[in-house]
């Protein structure tokens, strides 16, 4: 087991920042020096991101590309961007968005490679000690973390000190910090929700954490800056191919593309095709030959978020061997605590949805490590995601039954260069390999990788302390500049110069879109700067708000509606279309349908007779006119009484949480539903069973209730 701590100093400043902003403080002198060479190469940046637009025309108009990388997840614009940095003429389309698919829904850990070492020593699997060795060059890392693998037996502790020994040896001179062991004592001190019970001691260890869809996101728009032509929404059709005369064969030659936005198709033509595409590795594998045989096994992770109260600021947990062997965590990320994941086989598709026995598993295993004062509900749950791991076998392998544990390139007949497998933590070197293979394969004139210590989008202009700059400057809130220095690093100035006035005493700028979130408005406006096309884009990648609090995030989105209309000229139909394509992203893949199938099984209602009668009384104290359902009138009528005023558009929002069938109005059937599921901890701080005790108190005691402000629901 294992429980991570975030460490005081230049590289812990905020959690959830990229890594460039902070490996900048964090860089060796040997990486100092590599920086230093690529000053040529920085000269070649350019300030000004081009528009969409203007990258699909750039995509249509180029005659030729030396190197298209299909696929704009993290490999994918991990390749474009090797490739541009090496003078190559580059070009990237992806589908859906930048980091949709995998690259988003991540361990949000740098490395997290303990797994690798216990196999490793276990089996002597030299290929995990591969993956081990495999350490992220690039930058350094952006949250350090702390690992504790809690034990509970007297053997373990040597067992496990010495095998986090091996990791910190393997590490050699990018170890972060070295390990070590922690008394009962100590690590309850640091970590006070564990089980006392059977607790001997605890060993510590480091990793690196980071926001995985802005990381992504950051290394693509690193590649437009040197000149790459990428586009989002833009799939690929067909390969296009062209005999060539000095082999006699047909050869890859580009894509037939199509603007997903427009519909709208044209050709790309490549000297090269890198096929990037994660799970979806074999759909273009087959574009090429029908006959390749599927080389991707995918696998399931789900992950959960919980309140940043289930674990310390600074610290989170891991135990590599559990209940069923699977791996287990829970770990703090943007002021919340992840906890995951699973590691069952699935369907590819791009839409994962996470299953209700997949979230039960991970809260059973999180009881296990928490002491009994800590219930771990199921009503804690504020969002909730599924993943595609693409574990792939390997072509050149006479053994094609064997999982690759690491990434493999593969160059077909035609020319066609795959990359997959391989881990988020070593993107940088699967590009590297990718291109050199790409290279060779089509005699491409092209010098070695440059992206060792290569700085990324934003990396420039940021320092530890420029939040504080932010507040100064432009008025805004400590915690929102925070954000802000962390997520776009020295382009957090652009996204403050558009923030707008509140009209407040302070913060002078800077309105929320939600108010327990530290995101404003100002960052959608830039959010569409950074080629977002669509609301969905917005809550999941560019904010992570989606994944932090799905109810939060459905509140935010006809504010995001808005402001993406006015920028991009919506109409209201339009507008309508992306409310609800938002609002289905949230409730199938980010968690709210297991939410709303749990209220709506009439069958799990476990009250009392008792106590539906004393439910039955606070319903009817709503609903006067015993129409067996109450609105948002019946709500504000009781409310104005006590002299409690709440305008309607949050009394609606407070309404629809619970309006299972969304007819306006909560039928006492539902009530009844929402008040079993608070009793089984199905639903925590739910808004209008809060609002509606208090009320009824009031009105018994004639004493005005306490605040409703929204304390963060459930899924």
């Amino acid at each position: 087991m294992a429980i991570r701590k975030a460490v005081k100093g230049t590289a812990a400043v905020a959690s959830g920042g990229l890594v460039a902003f902070y490996g900048l403080t964090q860089l060796t002198e040997y990486r100092k020096r590599q920086v230093m060479k690529l000053e040529d190469c920085m000269s070649a940046r350019s300030n000004t991101l081009p528009s969409r637009q203007a990258q699909l025309t750039a995509l249509r108009a180029t005659q030729e590309f030396d190197v298209l990388v299909v696929g704009g997840g993290a490999t994918g614009s991990g390749c474009a961007l090797d490739a541009v940095t090496r003078d190559l003429k580059t070009a990237l389309v992806e589908r859906d968005d930048f980091s949709s698919g995998t690259s988003s829904r991540s361990t949000k850990l740098i490395h997290g490679g303990v797994r690798y070492l216990q196999k490793a020593i276990v089996k002597l699997d030299y290929e995990q000690v591969n993956m081990l060795n495999m350490r992220p060059k690039s930058g350094g890392t952006p949250l350090l973390i702390v690992t504790f693998p809690l034990c509970v037996r007297w053997w373990q502790l040597p067992y496990y000190w010495a095998g986090i020994k091996i990791y910190d040896l393997v590490a050699g001179a990018q170890c972060l910090k070295s390990s070590y062991i922690l008394t009962k004592t100590k690590a309850l001190e640091l970590f006070p929700m564990l089980k006392r019970d059977k607790l001997v001691g605890a060993i510590v260890y480091y990793d690196g954490q980071h926001n995985d869809a802005r990381m992504n996101l950051a290394i693509a728009l690193t590649a437009a800056r040197y000149g790459a032509a990428i586009a989002n929404y833009t799939e690929v059709v067909h390969l296009l191919k062209r005999v060539d005369p000095q082999m006699g064969k047909e050869r890859v030659c580009g894509a037939r593309c199509r603007d997903v936005i427009t519909g709208q198709e044209f050709d790309v033509r490549a000297k090269c095709v890198i096929n990037a595409t994660g799970p979806f590795t074999d759909a273009l594998r087959k574009m090429d030959d029908q006959k390749n045989p599927n080389i991707c096994q995918p696998s399931a992770g789900v992950h959960i978020v919980i309140p940043g109260y289930y674990s310390p600021d600074n610290m989170g947990l891991l135990d590599p061997a559990t209940s069923d062997g699977r791996v287990i965590f829970f770990l703090p990320w943007e002021k919340m605590t992840i906890a995951g994941t699973t590691d069952t086989p699935t369907e590819i598709t791009p839409h994962p949805i996470p299953m209700e026995e997949d979230i039960n598993f991970i809260l059973t295993e999180v009881r296990n490590y928490l002491s009994p004062d800590v219930e771990v509900r199921r009503g804690d749950v504020l969002a909730a995601w599924s993943g595609i791991r693409p574990l792939v076998t390997n072509p050149n392998s006479k053994d094609t039954q064997s999982i690759c544990r690491n990434h493999i390139v593969h160059i077909s007949d035609s020319g066609l260069v795959t990359i997959a497998g391989g881990k988020w933590t070593t993107y940088r070197s699967m590009a590297e390999d990718t291109l050199d293979a790409a290279v060779k394969a089509h005699n491409l004139s092209a010098g070695p990788s440059k992206t060792v210590g290569l700085m990324l989008e934003g990396a420039k202009d940021w320092t530890p302390t420029m939040y504080i700059r932010l507040v100064q400057d432009y008025g805004l809130e400590v915690e929102v500049a925070q954000h802000l220095a962390s997520s776009y690093g020295g382009r957090a100035y652009e996204v403050a110069k558009m923030a707008h006035v509140t009209g407040k005493r302070w913060p002078i700028v800077g309105k929320r879109l939600v108010s327990e979130f530290p995101y404003i408005e100002s960052e959608v406006q830039y959010a569409i700067k950074e080629y977002a096309c669509t609301a969905i884009d917005v809550i999941a990648r560019r904010t992570r708000l989606g994944f932090l609090n799905v109810q939060a995030a459905e509140e935010a989105l006809p504010r995001i509606v808005d402001i993406m209309g006015k920028q991009l000229t919506w109409s209201e139909q339009r507008k309508r279309e992306e409310l609800s394509a938002a609002k289905q992203f949230l409730y199938y893949e980010m968690g709210y349908k297991a939410r709303s199938e749990q209220l709506t099984d009439t069958s799990e209602i476990t009250l009392t007779p008792a106590e539906v009668g004393r439910y039955m009384k606070r319903f009817h104290k709503f609903d006067k006119e015993n129409k067996g359902f109450i609105t948002t009138v019946d709500v504000q009528r009781v409310l104005e009484s006590i002299n409690v005023y709440i305008d309607a558009d949050t009394l609606h929002e407070i309404l629809n949480e619970v309006d299972l069938n969304k007819n306006g109005q909560v039928e006492f059937n539902e009530f009844l539903q929402l008040m079993s599921a608070v009793k089984k901890g199905q639903v925590s701080a739910n808004r209008l069973a809060i609002l509606m005790k208090t009320a009824e108190q009031s009105l018994d005691q004639t004493e005005k209730p306490v605040s409703v402000d929204r304390s963060g629901g459930g899924v």
